[in-house]
């Protein structure tokens, strides 16, 4: 294919020059951490999956400290470990590299025409699924002091208000969201210190089996189906074995991770060399998700030793706030604060589905592609779907966990660099994503039991583009014809 076939997009990308770039601690870790500080992310550590959205209860009895404390900080620690170094570490380094953000540097594993639908519309398209998570829990901590949860009018209407003026400055006015972000994700890291010393006393009387047993007995009210008769209460299944606990821990934190580990390419075009992109990820992912997941667990083992946890099967860290402080009034200001850090995250999604969709539907205003975006979000937020965290994260790490296995082997089959844009659609790439994503949402749809199914779809995905890639089914490299700017890394050339 000739340079003149190169799409528009391509020719008009230009690498991001070093005189713009920043040491880690300044944009990449920060950035990070703020993401894995996000409430709704360690708030649903403990309880794994939910017996029903928006409950604090487990749908495992105890659930992910049904067999104490060290295998479920292990399963943190293995499920961080995993983040940085199979999901981010190569798309921050192929984002240093090149100097090109995920959508440009996604082309040489999903080709010049495919690339523009992967990895570039699939990111903006989940964005308004993390919109929707974060307008529901959102919606959860504001109304609780008030007695209403989901399925309530007023939870409905703050979940609605929440995603749409998310998304109206995510639109127009990130800018200004950026600016109070900086400072904002110290709340949720003061607030986690305050409970994990208010709980830490209680971590010796801590009992996984009492924790069991309120969680088995534990019975929550079915959602209502309209038409249908009247549904029996739901309780929670079998605790689950060590193996089971860690995987579960897996499925949660890395598909919660997948999206934000390919967008690693848009941060490390924003470092200056692998070391700002090794330590980035090190501080920002795996140092805060180690942080802020072990912190809830002790949190909410330490208020059960301790006694200080009024519902015995409790498991959602928020919710045992007011009786960890001893003051609901404590609690309800907790729950406040916490929802307001939680609003540029919300923000920052809507900002980045904005990107992707007016770099792919170059022809559709931002305004109407982003407006139907809100409304989906919307729709899953009041209807109770998106309190289903554990399965959102199921669904994201299925899309995005053969996006960075692929991405993994193309960047070490190219000699540890970026090879460029190959020419049309690159068959290795996409037949590796619709296979791993088919294996990791296989659990979701009842085709198969896979455990840990993110890091399964990722695994899938790098081995069958490995095997694709050697048999030929990479197509050649266009040369990228435009001059970086000076200070720049050059675009690499076909053939060298």
């Amino acid at each position: 294919m000739s340079n003149g076939g190169l799409p528009n997009y391509l020719k008009m990308a230009k690498p991001n020059p070093m005189a713009n770039r920043a040491p880690w601690y300044k944009n990449t870790a920060q950035t990070y951490a703020g993401i894995m500080l996000w409430f709704v992310f360690w708030n649903e550590v403990p309880v794994g999956r939910s017996l029903q959205p928006g409950t604090p209860y487990s749908a495992f009895a105890g659930g992910i400290l049904s067999q104490g404390l060290v295998v479920a900080i292990l399963g943190v620690i293995f499920a961080a470990l995993i983040c940085h170094f199979l999901f981010y570490m190569v798309p921050g380094m192929l984002g240093m590299k090149s100097g090109l953000p995920l959508y440009i540097v996604g082309t040489s594993t999903y080709g010049a025409q495919g690339g523009f639908l992967m990895p570039g519309f699939l990111m903006g398209v989940l964005q308004f699924g993390w919109l929707a998570v974060n307008a529901f829990f959102a919606g959860v901590l504001l109304c609780a002091p008030f007695g209403q949860g989901p399925g309530t009018l007023a939870h409905a209407v703050v979940a609605t208000l929440w995603a749409v003026a998310a998304g109206f400055m995510g639109l127009k006015g990130i800018q200004y969201v950026a600016k109070v972000a900086t400072f904002l994700p110290l709340i949720p890291l003061v607030i986690l210190v305050i409970l994990v010393l208010s709980t830490i006393g209680g971590l010796g009387d801590f009992d996984s089996q009492k924790l069991i047993d309120a969680g088995a007995a534990v019975e929550v009210k079915a959602a209502a189906v309209e038409g249908a008769p009247e549904a029996q209460p739901v309780k929670a299944a079998a605790p689950l074995s060590s193996f089971a606990v860690i995987a579960l821990i897996l499925t949660y934190i890395v598909g919660f991770f997948a999206t934000a580990g390919a967008a690693g390419a848009d941060f490390g075009m924003n470092n200056r060399d692998a070391k700002d992109v090794q330590m980035g990820g090190l501080v920002g992912i795996a140092g805060a998700t180690i942080f802020a997941g072990c912190a809830a667990l002790l949190i909410v083992a330490g208020a059960h030793g301790g006694g200080k946890a009024g519902d015995p099967g409790g498991l959602a860290a928020t919710s045992l706030m007011g009786d960890i402080m001893g003051s609901p009034k404590i609690g309800s200001v907790f729950m406040y604060l916490l929802a307001i850090a939680a609003f540029p995250p919300a923000c920052f999604s809507s900002f980045i589905a904005a990107n992707s969709f007016k770099t792919t539907l170059p022809n559709v205003k931002p305004m109407v592609s982003c407006g139907i975006g809100v409304l989906a979000a919307v729709i899953l937020a009041v209807t109770g779907l998106a309190g289903d965290a554990a399965g959102v994260f199921s669904i994201i790490g299925a899309s995005f966990g053969p996006v960075c296995g692929a991405m993994m082997v193309d960047y070490l089959l190219s000699g540890r660099k970026w090879a460029g844009p190959r020419a049309g659609i690159n068959a290795a790439g996409w037949i590796s994503w619709l296979v791993g994503f088919i294996v990791g949402i296989a659990p979701m749809v009842g085709l198969a039991n896979i455990p840990a199914a993110p890091v399964a779809a990722f695994i899938v995905g790098a081995v069958l583009y490995f095997a694709l890639a050697k048999a030929g089914l990479e197509p050649q490299v266009i040369p990228m014809v435009s001059e970086p700017e000076a200070g720049a890394p050059k675009p690499p050339v076909a053939g060298k």
